[in-house]
């Protein structure tokens, strides 16, 4: 297959599987179920026909509106529609093959998880071992990184940040990291390996000083008690450096 069409089925792949999750974002959170039960307008409960169904191009035919009762649209499901065929342009323009593949999985549980700790602060058990799972899982079918430094960086990930919690509420009295924080950064650590964390902390640092500027410029106040969705941001930061190690075939060391 001509090289570029590999990104292109990424692209594709990636609307068919950020329709799903963005009804999987919606729902889960309502302890909906996602397998059943047809889409329907939020506003009037008009159920979705499926050619009201197709990815990002329903929205734009019906101009953002409901057909039925003319409502405006949320933008959540376009948003992560269009995310998460990005995700699978640039994992497969990255490495066309099933690392490829694997990356562009990568991403979208990545992205899943940072939509839900934006929205409601939550980072799902079941979600995030499915990502350090299906990060061990790669390192049998990859060279780089081995399986031994993904095993190191799931620990080292969840033991670094267990560590940063206990001490901060030692010294602060009050929680500083949700439980589900260490739990994501295994999962990252699994798929990126023990040398990428110390870059994954600084990206997700920084992102989170860019935010909290803008907040700041917006005239939002940003306090010691703002809360700011940390897993979003190792989302943010480890995606980028996954395409990386896998344009360039290396490690972080």
């Amino acid at each position: 297959m001509p090289f570029f069409l590999f990104p292109v089925a990424g692209i594709l792949l990636g609307l068919i599987i950020g329709s799903f999750l963005a009804t999987l974002i919606l729902r889960w959170p309502d302890s909906r179920s996602v397998i059943t039960g047809r889409s329907s307008c939020d506003h009037c409960g008009h159920q979705l026909r499926s050619w009201e169904l197709i990815p990002v191009a329903s929205f734009f035919f019906q101009a953002g509106k409901c057909r039925k009762c003319g409502a405006a649209i949320a933008t959540d499901h376009l948003a992560i529609e269009i995310a998460a065929a990005l995700i699978g342009g640039l994992a497969l323009l990255a490495a066309p093959n099933a690392a490829g593949l694997a990356g562009a999985i990568f991403g979208w549980i990545l992205m899943t998880l940072a939509a839900l700790d934006a929205k409601h602060h939550w980072l799902p058990d079941r979600l995030t071992a499915i990502l350090a799972v299906s990060g061990l899982l790669a390192g049998f079918f990859m060279d780089s990184p081995t399986f031994p430094d993904r095993l190191i960086g799931g620990l080292t990930g969840f033991l670094s940040l267990t560590i940063v919690a206990a001490i901060y509420k030692h010294l602060r009295g009050r929680d500083g990291l949700g439980g589900g924080d260490p739990k994501m950064l295994a999962g990252i650590g699994c798929w990126l390996g023990w040398t990428a964390l110390p870059l994954i902390i600084l990206g997700a640092s920084l992102v989170g000083i860019m935010f909290a500027i803008s907040w700041r410029l917006r005239g939002k106040e940003v306090t010691a008690e703002t809360m700011l969705p940390l897993g979003s941001l190792l989302a943010v930061s480890a995606f980028p450096l996954w395409l990386y190690q896998a344009a360039s075939g290396g490690s972080f060391y």
